[in-house]
């Protein structure tokens, strides 16, 4: 049984004394730095200066370069892109001295060793399973996403209270988290990353063109694919009550009936190995050197498949979709 821990379990005084320093003032950064100050922690940011750091300014953060951040941060949290890690924690590893911990958001520099910390230091990882957006929202009504948690190194013997305070202060414990290995963590990440969102994506693009190329209405395909929210609502159900309980509440027996039929041929023993395919690629680590390679590049290759992705036909008509149909989007 994987082990969850509560606000029952973690003591925010655990912290008392110490300064956390949020390395980045992103969508994951600016939330949970919002969330720790609303919980009285002594937050202060390290960020390059462009608009992120002149928000964390207007937020009220006490905001430091980098490296200055990190040597006043007695707790630094790593909450930047993957693939700059390593460059930013050379700038920052003088003043990893014994005592300190260092965090992740995500275990991916720990788990294809982009990143060795000191065994003088703690290393936890304090993982949010939402992005920042929804793990501000949520803890602003008095709720919290759900995360995951794992202690690497537990240098100063209070490894585990620091990591359970933090989430506290995040407000992740409130549903809870689990303990689950940096390795796990990057692996399951990747999987949803590699095959649940390509699928999805992929099975809009594939279901427009054959709809509109047999006749079916643009704008109306689009909003019945997605458009309308309703795959959406429908999984948001799923995730609070079950998959099938959800099509026991919500569906109609034809829908049933369809998904139901229709379900077990869409992956037969081909498409499985191609799922174990992306398994094998994640734990060898063959994706995580092309991505570091092409952000050592500029990003090439990810900023020419973003510009074709804007180019599809979907993009366009679901443009179409927005204008025409008065619907509160937000």
């Amino acid at each position: 049984m994987v082990k969850v821990f509560y606000d029952s379990d973690a003591e925010l005084n655990d912290l008392q004394g110490e300064t956390v320093a949020l390395i980045g003032y992103g969508i994951q950064g600016r939330a949970q730095a919002l969330n720790m100050r609303d919980s009285g922690l002594n937050i202060i940011i390290g960020n390059r200066d462009d608009e992120f750091r002149r928000r964390a300014v207007e937020d009220g953060f006490p905001t430091y370069d980098i490296a200055e951040a990190a040597q006043h941060g007695t707790i630094i949290l790593m909450l930047i892109p993957d693939e700059v890690q390593p460059d930013v924690y050379r700038s920052i590893e003088q003043y990893l001295t014994p005592g300190k911990a260092l965090v992740f958001a995500h275990g991916f520099a720990i788990r294809y060793n982009l990143i060795n910390p000191p065994d003088t230091i703690d290393t936890l990882l304090v993982s949010p399973r939402m992005p920042g957006g929804y793990t501000r929202d949520f803890f602003l009504r008095g709720d919290g996403v759900p995360a995951f948690v794992d202690v690497k190194t537990d240098a100063t013997g209070k490894a585990w209270q620091r990591a359970l305070a933090l989430a506290k202060a995040v407000g992740l414990t409130r549903p809870g988290v689990m303990q689950i290995s940096f390795a796990e963590e990057t692996e399951l990440d990747h999987f949803a990353e590699h095959f649940i969102y390509p699928l999805i994506f992929a099975a809009i693009e594939l279901s427009y063109d054959v709809l509109v190329k047999n006749g079916y209405t643009p704008e109306a395909a689009i909003m019945e694919l997605y458009g309308s929210r309703e795959v959406g609502e429908v999984m948001v159900t799923a995730a609070k009550v079950g998959m099938y309980n959800m099509l026991d509440r919500n569906a109609s027996p034809a829908c049933q009936f369809g998904v139901y039929t229709y379900m077990p041929q869409l992956f037969g023993a081909a498409q499985r190995a191609q799922v174990q395919g992306i398994i094998d690629t994640i734990k060898a680590g063959t994706f995580a050197q092309a991505l570091v390679n092409d952000q050592k590049a500029g990003h090439p290759q990810l900023k020419q498949m973003v510009a074709d992705a804007h180019q599809s036909q979907v993009t366009q008509m679901e443009a179409r979709v927005r204008e025409i149909m008065k619907f509160k989007w937000e």
